[in-house]
């Protein structure tokens, strides 16, 4: 984390109010004994300093400890698994663990301060934009501990991250591809600006580089890790007038997308299309015909945010403040040998 300012005192806001330290506590714990311009004068400086108390030492806090889990957007078959693995590695060390959606996050001082009156040991942000220099500061101030799941923007370099191998998991979705005899191969996937996203890029990019396989134009689209991405983009690069016989998708929920997009076309997978997806969640083995998909470790990546935020809430040292794991591509039913089809 970032070096923290001098944080303000229960006695730094008395002082600029002209009240004892035990009248703005009274604010502080909503009592009803402080007179109402009183009370509108130090809740006023409260925001003014940006006052959070501090985080209680472990044991202090009566009741279990928990560790919060917010994500920026709504919960999808990606979230459930970063879920349980967090959910399993908070159960075997004796933390609750709470789970939320902050789209938006107005006062950073605020946000901080309402983590750590609710009791929360550390905080685990899943996918979350760049956090801002403000919401930091507001967290380091409370020495509230931070760990990013799979950030969509590489992280300020003091800020813990967890995440897998992206690169790896394009090249290996790509060359998969190319060894069943594909040329033709488009990418969809994320945002532009992802980490992410351009890392699997780089990964399909590199594979057909080494190939000697052109990327043709149109065959690259970004947007966003959704269904309805991938079913806009997929009609999109099908309707191409010389279309792909496989597409590697940057996620498995855009990768259902495109499989109907296909199949809206009147096209058999894999007979006229291959597909490939990543994360390797629950909806690409429910697919018809199961994803071929490279599988990105989601509860292992939950369940090393929690031990990794519960060590730095004990204080502990770490050895990197920025852990990649491994990813597997996992062959299943949507993948086949180029034909001879009037599409190929």
């Amino acid at each position: 984390m970032p070096v923290s300012p001098r944080r303000a005192t229960l006695a730094t806001v008395a002082a600029s109010a002209g009240v004892s330290v035990a009248t703005v506590s009274k604010v502080l714990n909503g009592r009803s004994d402080v007179a109402p311009a009183t009370r509108s004068l130090v809740e006023s400086l409260l925001r003014q300093h940006e006052y959070v108390a501090p985080a209680p030492r472990r044991g202090e806090a009566a009741g279990i400890d928990t560790v919060e889990v917010q994500f920026d957007s709504d919960f999808n078959a990606y979230c459930t698994e970063i879920i349980q693995g967090v959910v399993e590695a908070g159960a075997e060390a004796g933390v609750g663990v709470v789970v939320s959606v902050r789209k938006k996050i107005d006062h950073a001082a605020e946000w901080a301060r309402d983590l750590v009156a609710a009791g929360r040991r550390a905080l685990i942000a899943v996918t979350c934009d760049q956090l801002t220099g403000r919401q930091l500061t507001a967290l380091a101030r409370v020495e509230l501990p931070l760990v990013v799941i799979d950030p969509l923007n590489l992280p300020h370099a003091r800020v813990t991250s967890i995440g897998s191998t992206n690169f790896a998991g394009g090249l290996a979705a790509t060359q998969h591809l190319l060894s069943l005899g594909h040329r033709r191969i488009a990418y969809i996937g994320g945002p532009a600006t992802a980490a992410c996203n351009q890392a699997r890029l780089h990964g399909y990019r590199a594979a057909m580089e080494a190939e000697g396989a052109p990327v043709l134009p149109g065959y690259t689209r970004t947007g966003h890790f959704r269904y309805q991405d991938g079913l806009e983009h997929g009609a999109s690069v099908l309707a191409l007038p010389e279309p792909p016989t496989a597409i590697f998708v940057g996620c498995d929920e855009s990768a259902l997308g495109v499989m109907e997009a296909a199949r809206a076309r009147g096209l058999r997978i894999p007979e006229d299309l291959s597909i490939v997806g990543f994360d390797d969640t629950q909806i690409a083995r429910m697919a018809s015909p199961p994803l071929t998909t490279v599988r990105q470790p989601l509860r292992e990546m939950g369940g090393v945010a929690l031990r990794t935020a519960l060590r730095l809430a004990a204080g502990e040292k770490i050895d990197s403040h920025h852990v990649e794991l491994a990813t597997e591509l996992v062959v299943r039913g949507s993948t086949a040998d180029v034909t001879c089809s009037e599409h190929a």
